[in-house]
């Protein structure tokens, strides 16, 4: 018996087959892991909701909370910073962004007590290990080299504020959170503003810690507010009389 002349186009046929099967196995795999990771528990809207709590105020998020405690920390040690700075500054340009400091945290120590109060959130009341070693930094400093750490180690710790504050303001549910984020953009740029005015910023050295900083959230985002004692006001609280002051034209270099 003759064999069967093979069927023209059958091995081309199977060929492309095999191709296209491969292609829709490909794309399935590629199309199953995001619907899925979408839909899990703990990730994307899941994670969102899970540490996110209700209030009259609208929903609080775990960002939201963090937000607030590193607005309380950072009157904790710009305070006395800035008070001090007031009295050692060599240049009444560093005098000024002291004063700038004073008020400004005067005024944000006040609001942020007033917002955790109405939200049952707990406020430290003691600076970090870090903002004290700051502190501890500045209080042994003297003449221009107090001046370059303090505008520099406060530009540094402004410059991490304003990021977050940017965010929070952008993504924010609750009108408590987001009023106080307004108030800390205000408050937290006219003191970049007024340190950057001082010509003593380190620019370089600026950038190389922005870039490598590393800012962990400072609550647990799973735990809800609580009820908590209204937290004692940050020293000092008192303000200087006048509740602006005009900025020192810049510097083109730092004092010698």
């Amino acid at each position: 018996m003759r064999p069967r002349p093979p069927v023209k186009g059958r091995g081309i046929f199977s060929g492309t087959g095999i191709i296209v099967i491969g292609l829709m196995a490909t794309l399935l795999a590629l199309i199953f892991p995001i619907w899925s990771y979408a839909d899990r528990s703990g990730t994307g809207v899941s994670t969102l909701s899970a540490h996110t709590v209700p209030t009259r105020y609208g929903p609080l998020s775990a960002l939201d909370r963090d937000f607030v405690t590193r607005v309380r920390l950072a009157g904790l040690w710009e305070l006395p910073a800035g008070q001090e700075a007031e009295q050692k500054g060599t240049t009444q340009a560093v005098r000024t962004a002291g004063q700038h400091l004073v008020v400004g945290h005067t005024f944000l120590d006040r609001r942020v007590r007033e917002v955790a109060a109405r939200l049952g959130l707990q406020l430290p009341d003691e600076p970090t290990a870090q903002q004290r070693q700051w502190l501890a930094t500045l209080t042994a400093a003297q003449g221009t080299e107090y001046d370059r750490r303090f505008v520099n180690i406060a530009r540094l710790a402004h410059g991490k504020v304003f990021s977050l504050v940017a965010q929070v303001r952008a993504t924010t549910r609750n009108a408590l959170v987001r009023a106080l984020a307004d108030d800390a953009n205000t408050t937290v740029l006219d003191h970049i503003e007024a340190l950057e005015a001082t010509g003593y910023v380190d620019w370089d050295a600026l950038a190389r810690d922005m870039a490598s900083a590393s800012t962990p959230p400072l609550t647990d985002p799973s735990a809800p507010p609580g009820p908590t004692a209204s937290p004692r006001p940050a020293t000092p609280v008192t303000a200087s009389p006048s509740p602006t002051y005009p900025l020192p034209p810049p510097a083109s270099s730092p004092p010698p």
